[in-house]
């Protein structure tokens, strides 16, 4: 056997593995300015969390200058059927799925199609009589006028008024419960009609206010496209940048590649979740595509998302935003007290246009660059990417509750720990 044909048998063996399978390269960390021997500190990091039985599973990758230099899994996807986490396993994303469609509707920006300061209600009618919560009088709630109109800009950057009805108990948030917003089970049509008729929390602009927001981008991107909104991120984001996985449920043939979500039972043990943990609730097509919060991916589909963004909008021939369109989506949109008060509970940073971005690395008190834009889903799935570094970080597991351990942030120092150039 000659040389030529060991280097095709290599070739062949290397196709055959996920990270080649969607044309993802990989490079010894020392072509990029990384130490192979300081990366091997987020293994025995990771596995801990696993042997000391706080995690089930976990998939874990690193990249920078376009290479991927760490990919490893741990644990199970799986504890009852003992089957094993792989590099393809399909998460939950949950809030990882805010980026993609904050993406979408800037396609639809750089098209002329709308300006960011335009008031939603111009493309979706039902919220031009939206009020703002005023107070409560005999148990009736009582309203008053918006000062101006929420704008798309504010829907993108979460300071259009609204909340999301379960993180926080105002009267607001109980009628998002009692009319059942966020249901899933009626379109996106809807599910805006149905939020246009409940006040808004606070005047649209006087706050950054985690929400619904997100989710109404996806209404409308149907309204300015025409298309539904699954089908619209079906054909101009997940095929071109090959995101094979990515969706809003996983079809029949990859349901033993969905992960189960896992929490703490009374006893401190790994349990099956309640929340949708053999994943009942992503094994068939939904009537509502929430775009805040409905999405599922593997480790690779965020990456090849995440590598466009790095890249300036493009990866592998596949132009899906302009450059200067992602410098403006990463860039600090929290004037002066909307700032203040977003730093407060987010470490220091401050929030684009559809990505927490760190503004002053110091004030963080973790390892990092300014610039750096990141966001994480419910379930514990976390990715930031660092323009000046070149780099992708990507923490992929199916546990609940959000940040209950803080492997992220662990894994963040041993990620740049290890960049040496």
């Amino acid at each position: 056997m000659n040389f030529r044909f060991f280097r095709f048998l290599f070739i062949v063996a290397l196709l055959q593995t996920p990270l080649f399978a969607q044309g993802l390269p990989v490079a010894k960390p020392e072509s990029v300015g990384m130490s192979s021997e300081r990366l091997k500190r987020i293994e025995p990091l990771i596995q801990k969390y696993v042997d000391d039985g706080k995690l089930a599973g976990v998939v874990s990758l690193v990249a920078r200058k376009g290479k991927v230099v760490h990919f490893a899994k741990f644990g199970k996807a799986d504890l009852e059927t003992n089957r094993e986490m792989q590099l393809d396993t399909i998460f939950r994303i949950y809030s990882m799925s805010k980026p993609i469609t904050s993406v979408a509707v800037m396609m639809l920006y750089e098209e002329g199609r709308f300006l960011l300061d335009d008031p939603v209600s111009k493309y979706l009618p039902e919220f031009k009589q939206t009020q703002v919560f005023a107070d409560t009088s005999n148990g009736e709630v009582r309203t008053k006028p918006q000062k101006r109109e929420f704008t798309v800009r504010q829907l993108l950057s979460h300071t259009a008024g609204l909340t999301y009805g379960f993180f926080s108990n105002t009267v607001v948030d109980s009628l998002y419960r009692e009319n059942h917003v966020l249901s899933g089970e009626v379109t996106l049509a809807d599910f805006t009609k149905k939020l246009a008729e409940i006040p808004l929390l606070m005047q649209p602009g006087e706050a950054w206010y985690y929400s619904v927001a997100t989710d109404v981008l996806g209404r409308f991107v149907e309204a300015v496209s025409g298309q539904t909104f699954d089908q619209f991120l079906q054909e101009r984001i997940f095929e071109p940048l090959q995101m094979s996985d990515a969706g809003f449920f996983v079809p029949k043939d990859k349901h033993a590649r969905l992960a189960s979500m896992y929490e703490l039972n009374k006893d401190g043990k790994l349990a099956v979740s309640e929340m949708d943990g053999k994943g009942a609730a992503f094994q068939s097509k939904p009537t509502g595509f929430s775009g805040g919060g409905g999405m599922v991916a593997t480790t690779s589909d965020y990456l090849r998302f995440s590598q466009m963004l790095l890249n300036g909008g493009e990866l592998d021939g596949a132009r899906i935003l302009g450059r200067k369109t992602v410098e403006l989506m990463t860039m600090n949109h929290l004037p002066g007290k909307l700032l203040n008060g977003f730093s407060s509970g987010r470490n220091h940073a401050g929030f684009g246009l559809g990505f927490r971005v760190v503004v002053d690395p110091a004030q963080t008190q973790i390892v990092g660059s300014n610039g750096e834009y990141s966001w994480s889903g419910m379930a514990n799935t976390y990715f930031w990417i660092d323009p000046e570094e070149e780099l992708i970080g990507l923490l992929m597991m199916q546990f609940l509750p959000f940040g209950y351990y803080k492997i992220r942030q662990e894994f963040q120092v041993l990620t740049y720990q290890a960049i040496v150039d």
